[in-house]
């Protein structure tokens, strides 16, 4: 059975995971550390700096400001790191890249399978349709907090791998000039209760072609970190993603 050690239990993400942990029968929460206190029949932390126990994997479902306490407590432990976190910037993105020389490091914007499965098929896509013009639009509920999504972000990294002058672009408020061939538009929509749905669009000549990802429920997010978690606590350190565990 593996030892579990959730950052983030209390949030929207963190709460379902804890959920999803506590049914299957290979997993074990040991405690939980989140900025926020909630009564919980586990132990709890203010922060992961604070944690006294120990674990087999980390499951991070926090915010992005969290990333140096929960690296210096999984380095110094020695603890595989599953981080499902969005919002990371370019610094805190290496600092997940230089940890991960020291300890496995399993890092997706988004953990469902059919998400990854949707990128690569709008790789694929972006290969075939040649001259298409590309625009991502993702839906989030009016509580999420970064914009773009990291799984918007994710699936226009995808196409730039394709086509690497790619230049993308968030919204168009304020712009006076015509689509350039070479720009993905990214636009984030905000509102009620959405889980979850990024649709990429390619619009040629008189047809256009759509690929679409629903989220019905957060549990698919949850278990895609629980199946990573399993994945990673047999690989060596080293930076993985879900293609990794795919493949």
């Amino acid at each position: 059975m593996l030892r579990v050690i959730i950052n983030g239990y209390s949030g929207s993400m963190g709460k379902v995971l804890t959920k999803c942990v506590n049914e299957d029968s290979e997993l074990q929460l040991v405690c939980g550390a989140s900025r926020d206190e909630l009564d919980v029949p586990f132990k709890t932390y203010l922060k992961m700096s604070d944690v006294e126990e120990t674990a087999d994997v980390i499951i991070d479902f926090s915010h992005h400001s969290t990333i140096n306490d929960v690296l210096d407590y999984a380095t110094k432990t020695k603890t595989p790191l599953v981080i499902a976190t969005t919002g990371f910037n370019e610094e805190e993105l290496g600092k997940i890249k230089e940890a991960s020389s020291i300890i496995p490091i399993f890092h997706s914007s988004n953990m469902s399978l059919g998400v990854n499965v949707l990128v690569k098929l709008v790789k694929e896509a972006a290969k075939a349709l040649n001259g298409f013009d590309i625009e991502i639009i993702e839906k989030h509920h009016n509580k999420k907090l970064d914009s773009p999504s990291g799984t918007a972000v994710m699936i226009a990294n995808g196409i730039k791998e394709v086509i690497p002058d790619t230049e993308c672009i968030y919204g168009r408020h304020g712009r006076s000039e015509k689509r350039s061939s070479n720009e993905v538009g990214i636009h984030a929509i905000r509102g009620g209760t959405i889980v979850g749905e990024h649709t990429t669009i390619f619009a040629g000549h008189d047809e256009i072609v759509e690929i679409k990802h629903t989220a019905q429920s957060k549990d698919i997010f949850a278990k895609g970190a629980m199946a990573a978690a399993k994945f990673l606590v047999n690989q060596e350190a080293g930076y993985y993603n879900m293609n990794n565990m795919l493949d």
